[in-house]
This record gives structure tokens, sequence and C-alpha cells, in this order.
């Protein structure tokens, strides 16, 4: 059974940085596309970066795209969110997530196009 671990999260002042990192377990991690979302208090979960199944294929949301950068580190079984010029409006509880059906270099922006979630890991950005 494939489990995903969140970790990195904090309090930072807006314009600062932190890196994500989520740590799978249970299944090959380089066979998949994984994905990072997000929720606010009263909102529903958003999309906010994804990296294909081979690593060449990445995509954001245009709320984050030119500060977030995402990555991943086969050896290690871990995908990274870095976040830099971070925004009181990126206030949240981040989550990663894994397509067990992942295509090669397919890209996945959808929460239903993935399979396990982690805990989830609280940013909190003051201003």
């Amino acid at each position: 059974q494939v489990q995903l671990v969140e970790s990195g999260g904090g309090l930072v002042q807006a314009g600062g940085s932190l890196r994500l990192s989520c740590t799978v377990s249970g299944h090959t991690f380089s066979s998949y596309a994984m994905g990072w979302f997000r929720q606010a208090p009263g909102k529903e979960r958003e999309f906010v970066a994804t990296i294909s199944r081979s690593g060449a294929n990445s995509y954001y949301a245009d709320s984050v795209k030119g500060r977030f950068t995402i990555s991943r580190d086969d050896a290690k079984n871990t995908v990274y969110l870095q976040m830099n010029s971070l925004k009181p409006e990126d206030t949240a509880v981040y989550y990663c997530a894994v397509n067990l059906r992942s295509l090669y270099s397919t890209i996945y922006v959808r929460p239903t196009d993935y399979d396990a979630w982690g805990q989830g890991t609280q940013v909190t950005v003051s201003s």
C-alpha cells in the first residue's frame, strides 16, 4: 500500500521561502506522476503543481507560476515543492498526491487524477 508523508511546512513572513518534501513508500516511485495541492480554510482543494513520471514535464497553477518549483529525486522517493516569494494568500494546508496509473510524460491537474494522498502540512505566511 502506497504511503505519502509531507514535511517542511511552517510559519514564514511574506517574501520568504519554504521547501516542502513528500516521501513515498510502498510503490516504485519512479513509475508515477506526482502533484501538490493546497486547501485554505473554507475553500476547496486546489491544484498547485505537478511533475510527470519522467520528470521532463511540469505544470503550475497561474497563482504560483514563477514562484514555486516542483522537482523529484527518484533515488530518494521524494518530490519537492520549493516555494519562494511567499504571499499571505499562499497560506493553506499543502498535500502531495500520487497518480498510480501514470503515462510516461503526462501531467495531471485534477484531484480526481490522483490515487493516494499525504496527510498534509501547514504553511502559514504572515504579512
